[in-house]
């Protein structure tokens, strides 16, 4: 059964491309290497001794897109990644995220309204804004979004729905993302991002190794048990595992419904500052950070109920925070050749 994955090179992509091989499926990459490079392509290959079939498309681009699902007619199921993904990159730049991340999933779902087609959309816990209540679950009212790349999400589970609704064929889940973090335990494939990272972790790591001089941590005056702000951190291959289970739902045409969503977290919320001392303590290496002050667009706290999908998809988390920052410290190793 062919599936496939759009920005399927890029970090959380290339751990379910592994996933998805794994458990059988073909798999067709498409991704404009804008995030990422083509050499992860051989990394994926080298762990699952299958080469994926790779196009270098360029989602946005409405023409390249409809050429290639015009020959490739056989695709039973999506898995969408690609689009832009930094909350403080989409404060200072909202156009850009609007442009990606909008314009290229009405360009996707035009391509297969006509088709039979499973498809899984990539969201994100910032659908929720600032949610009322925590552990957060799929319930939860929909808040005004902190930034312009929580509205993306927003604005694309909006359209998901409402193409669903008048495309009975079509089956789709969003899975609503917590903070995915680690690397794969081969230490060939791992978050490697372009420039300054938007994220804590590779920011610990590239300070953990010398790369960066000091880490900075988005304020400590946050109303959480250490002034810092609480999020649920995943292992990515945890996460790449729940779009497995996700489209075997959708498959098997279990649904009770044909746009379901479901969150994909630990259950767990951590301080900026426990992750610190977990990585640490995971490692051996002290880091020196520093407290700055609050980054626009960042929420207070953040962490799921996860029961739905443990009852629903039958997947549930099962690496601890340590293990996984353990991982990303050895990818950085890898990365830098140390």
């Amino acid at each position: 059964m062919k599936i496939l994955v759009t920005g399927g090179l890029g970090y959380i992509g290339s751990h379910v491309v592994v996933e998805l091989q794994e458990q059988g499926y073909e798999v067709l990459i498409i991704d404009n290497l804008s995030n990422t490079s083509l050499n992860v392509l051989d990394k994926i290959t080298a762990i699952t001794t299958i080469p994926p079939v790779f196009e270098k498309v360029d989602v946005r681009d409405k023409e390249s897109l409809a050429t290639f699902f015009t020959k490739h007619t056989d695709i039973k199921g999506i898995i969408h990644f690609a689009a832009s993904k930094a909350v403080g990159e989409s404060v200072e730049n909202p156009l850009l995220y609007y442009e990606n991340n909008i314009n290229a999933l009405v360009y996707m779902l035009q391509n297969i309204q006509d088709q039979e087609t499973s498809f899984i959309f990539s969201s994100s816990c910032t659908v929720y804004g600032q949610a009322d209540e925590l552990p957060v679950t799929e319930n939860a009212p929909i808040q005004p979004a902190e930034s312009p790349y929580g509205n993306t999400k927003q604005i694309g589970e909006e359209i998901i729905r409402d193409t669903c609704k008048v495309t009975p064929h079509l089956n789709a889940i969003a899975l609503r993302y917590f903070n995915p973090i680690g690397a794969h335990k081969s230490a060939k494939i791992g978050e490697l991002p372009l420039g300054i990272p938007q994220n804590l972790v590779p920011y610990i790591t590239q300070t953990a190794i010398g790369l960066r001089e000091q880490l900075s941590v988005y304020g400590n005056d946050y109303p959480t048990r250490d002034g810092t702000a609480v999020r649920d951190y995943i292992h990515v291959v945890d996460l790449a595992k729940a779009h497995v289970a996700a489209l075997s739902r959708l498959i098997e045409k279990k649904g009770t419904e044909n746009f379901e969503v479901f969150n994909v977290g630990t259950g767990t919320g951590s301080t900026v500052l426990e992750v610190i001392t977990a990585f640490e303590k995971a490692t051996g290496k002290p880091l020196n950070y520093k407290i700055v002050g609050r980054r626009a667009g960042d929420v207070v706290e953040a962490y799921a109920q996860t029961d739905k999908a443990h009852q629903v998809l039958g997947w549930k988390s099962t690496y601890s925070l340590e293990e996984a920052l353990a991982s990303s410290w050895k990818w950085e190793q890898a990365v830098r050749g140390k």
